[in-house]
């Protein structure tokens, strides 16, 4: 929004802005805040940042060293929608208490160093990045979870007939039209507020999945760009409708036999503005040049360790099943939503052209997620990999009608977040490259993932054991 700390500050002045917020990226993906009344906001701020407690909810340090910075961004401030007394927030690095440089764990500065990586290699100076936006809204989600008594509630009133409009059958959503569905006009108020500020909205819709499931699909952008819009576009769904008295939810698998909500992220590289993902000689499978298979195969050949990082929640893999088009085998192909990465047949022209890789989701902190998949894409163009001497495909068929001899052939992404940690573990040097991640992160990753999630989930009964075995 501002070009420099100078103009945001003037901005404040002018428009008599009553509170500065500041917003900060925890490990974890989720928006930590705090905020100063405007007359207190200075020149400082933009220097020195906000000291504030880096080991408690941002996951950043220990408690004996947990002093660090928020550092506001003057680029990536916005009037805030959802607060009572006019605020201007500010998208926030996070810098070292003590000597002010760039926290090397910051999710922001990570998504940077990826993008200064790819510029050093000479392989391309903008990598464009665009997430597609799958949640449910439903009426209300109640949660129990006691020792003697497990469960889960759900309520949303497209499922449940009113006696005036017909509910909307299972898997049956996509497309549906009102009044059948009913958040029609709930999500054209997340576009035209989104659109209000700064972010292009290429559509929106109802999603399969019955149950209040919706999409919203916005325009391509650089990666950090890319990263803090997803932030945003969140924030924004989350409270508008909170305002409405409804709960949207990212959950990847918040019911069973129903869709689940994936972050598909469409991909494509440039330099100096030209497409570099497009064949110019039409000559390669979907007119995908040389560079773009390699950085598919790049993106192939590390998706189990990726999971890891864009898929990192134990509900992800009830997600990553058979079925539902859920993208569970390693393979490319045009237009088939079966595939981990799909080349979408409408994008034709080369500064359209792209891929669009299908696993992740919005568990994923999506600054780490796009990172990853970048460097995953550069390892590949790197060590001129071809997709099709790897099995990758391309196949233009429906995996789960061919034979299991067809099937025993392609690789498929891990089955459990303990897999894909596993396979984290084994499969990381490429995350290395540039000093855009680290060992020790790497280890804290796995670490904190095994110990806080996948631990304490696995050893809980689950209420559909009631089901199987109380009667043993």
């Amino acid at each position: 929004m501002f070009a420099s700390a100078a103009e945001a500050l003037q901005f404040i002045r002018e428009k008599q802005i009553a509170m500065v917020d500041l917003k900060i990226v925890g490990l974890a993906g989720q928006w930590l805040h705090l905020s100063i009344p405007a007359a207190q906001f200075s020149a400082k701020h933009f220097e020195e940042g906000v000291g504030y407690d880096g080991s408690s909810g941002s996951g950043f340090t220990t408690v004996e060293a947990g002093d660090v910075n928020a550092l506001p961004q003057p680029e990536t401030a916005f009037l805030d929608p959802f607060w009572e007394r006019p605020t201007l927030s500010f998208l926030c690095d996070t810098i070292t208490a003590d000597t002010h440089q760039p926290f090397s764990s910051d999710p922001r500065t990570i998504a940077r160093r990826a993008v200064a990586y790819l510029r050093s290699t000479g392989i391309a100076d903008e990598a464009w990045m665009g997430p597609e936006f799958e949640f449910h809204i439903f009426d209300r989600v109640e949660t129990v979870n006691e020792p003697y008594h497990l469960g889960v509630r759900i309520a949303c009133s497209e499922t449940h007939s009113d006696g005036v409009t017909a509910p909307i059958p299972l898997k049956g959503g996509y497309f549906r039209v009102p009044p059948t569905e009913h958040f029609h006009n709930l999500r054209s108020e997340i576009t035209l507020l989104l659109e209000s500020m700064g972010i292009a909205v290429r559509y929106h819709h109802h999603e399969v999945g019955a149950p209040g499931q919706c999409e919203i699909e916005v325009n391509l952008a650089p990666l950090v760009r890319a990263a803090d819009q997803a932030m945003i576009i969140k924030y924004v769904i989350k409270n508008v409708a909170r305002r409405h008295g409804k709960l949207a939810t990212f959950m990847p698998k918040p019911l069973f036999g129903e869709a689940g909500n994936g972050m598909h992220v469409h991909q494509r590289l440039t330099r100096g503005g030209r497409p570099l993902f497009f064949d110019e000689h039409r000559r390669n499978y979907a007119n995908l040049s040389t560079l773009a298979l390699q950085y598919t195969a790049g993106l192939l050949r590390h998706g189990q360790s990726l999971t890891a990082l864009t898929n990192p929640s134990t509900n992800s893999f009830k997600r990553l099943v058979e079925g539902y088009e859920a993208p569970v085998n390693l393979f490319f192909s045009l237009a088939n939503r079966s595939a981990a990465i799909r080349v979408p047949k409408y994008a034709v022209s080369p500064d359209e052209k792209r891929i669009e890789y299908r696993p992740p989701d919005f568990t994923c902190n999506v600054y780490l997620a796009l990172a990853a998949m970048l460097l995953a894409g550069v390892d590949g163009v790197q060590q001129q990999l071809d997709p099709a001497a790897l099995n990758y495909g391309p196949f233009d068929v429906d995996i789960a009608k061919q034979s299991d001899e067809f099937r025993s052939r392609i690789a498929s992404v891990p089955r459990s977040l303990h897999d894909a940690l596993e396979a984290l573990q084994h499969d990381h040097e490429f995350l290395l490259r540039g000093d855009v991640f680290s060992n020790g992160f790497i280890r804290g990753w796995v670490e904190t993932k095994r110990e806080n999630e996948w631990r304490v989930v696995a050893i809980r009964p689950h209420p559909y054991e009631y089901q199987l075995y109380l009667d043993t």
